[in-house]
């Protein structure tokens, strides 16, 4: 069983621990402190886990010419992308009020740092864990500053091999064992054929000492809810209020009724895995006594007589007599008494008969 950890105060992760759900706000508050809000109140109200946004330095996450470039998309904010990306950008100020406000209504805060002076701001604004955007997850010092802050760390995937993985790891763990991988393929929206789900079993079994999780792009909900069937341990997915407003990300996000319906979905799950011991139920009990069948004779069968196969039959009978499973041990077996056809045999009927315990 993979380790757990404290993600958050008093939240662990890993082992037999609930599903951890982040919902990710990212920059679909359209650079509206207010909506920024009601995002997070949103999150809280759908049984999300965490409101999680992304915050960069900008100059120390862009070179000069990658900000002054043209940004002629239909989603743009400005007339270049330094514009956009600073329409979009929250203060540190901003991002204390919001954290202070997450706090409030009782939902956890933290933030993708986009590059490592964001991470010292995150760092100072004490969030309980960091988040590494995919974009991130090769760029090694990065990595190795955020892991020596001590801080839990989610670390995403998208783009990356399985090679690059297993220097990630061989990166962090030494300096910081409070981490998880998350499956992601970096593409929005996702099409289903390059989810790629089976990487979580992969990651699981090159990773058994870490939990793992997935970060998705996919519209709907299976895919995700699916992913905790296969054991993710934390779920990231996008959200927005409304995913036709301007941007690249809202059409990959789910509305408030489909975060709903996810979380409610990944609880439901988590019952249903259940326990990997095969037994009768106290709740198939009903079933069992209605339709549930016994060996029965299928000729009348004389005291003393040796039971032979094609004395016996399998039906639903009254009362309840031997299992259907017993049928070859009693083979055989000497009755104690006459049986009528179509009578269930029961146990007193059988000399010696002894039931075998079922493992």
């Amino acid at each position: 069983m993979p380790r757990e950890f404290e993600l958050c105060p008093g939240r662990r992760v890993g082992g037999d621990q609930p599903c951890f759900i982040i919902a990710e706000i990212g920059q679909n508050h359209q650079g509206d402190l207010d909506i920024a809000r009601r995002m997070i109140l949103m999150a809280k109200e759908c049984g999300a886990d965490c409101a999680k946004f992304q915050k960069s330095e900008l100059e120390h996450k862009f070179n000069k010419k990658a900000l002054e470039r043209p940004y002629t998309s239909k989603h743009s904010w400005g007339k270049t992308y330094g514009e956009h990306k600073r329409h979009l950008e929250f203060s540190h100020d901003q991002y204390r009020e919001l954290k202070k406000y997450a706090e409030e209504i009782g939902i956890f805060f933290t933030a993708s740092g986009m590059d490592e002076m964001a991470v010292e701001f995150l760092h100072e604004l004490d969030v309980p864990f960091f988040k590494v955007g995919s974009g991130d997850t090769n760029n090694f010092p990065y990595l190795e500053k955020t892991a020596k802050k001590g801080r839990p760390m989610v670390i995403s995937s998208g783009m990356q091999s399985m090679d690059t993985m297993h220097q990630v790891y061989q990166i962090v763990k030494p300096i910081n064992p409070n981490f998880c991988f998350l499956q992601c393929t970096s593409a929005y929206p996702l099409q289903p054929e390059d989810v790629n789900l089976r990487v979580i079993s992969a990651y699981q079994s090159a990773f058994p000492d870490i939990p793992i999780g997935y970060s998705g792009h996919e519209t709907g909900i299976a895919i995700s809810v699916a992913a905790v069937a296969l054991g993710a341990k934390v779920v990231e997915r996008h959200v927005t209020l409304d995913k036709t407003w301007k941007g690249s990300d809202h059409q990959a996000s789910l509305e408030p009724k489909e975060l709903a319906e996810l979380v409610k979905a990944i609880r439901t799950v988590e019952k249903a895995m259940g326990s990997p011991i095969k037994q009768l139920l106290p709740c198939e009990m009903a079933c069992n006594e209605k339709l549930g069948k016994s060996v029965v004779a299928k000729v009348t069968i004389s005291e003393g007589t040796i039971l032979t196969l094609d004395m016996l039959t399998v039906k639903v009978g009254e009362p309840k007599g031997l299992p259907p499973e017993a049928i070859f041990d009693l083979v055989g077996q000497k009755v104690k008494r006459r049986i009528e056809e179509d009578e269930t045999i029961t146990e007193q009927a059988v000399e010696n008969h002894v039931k075998k315990l079922k493992c």
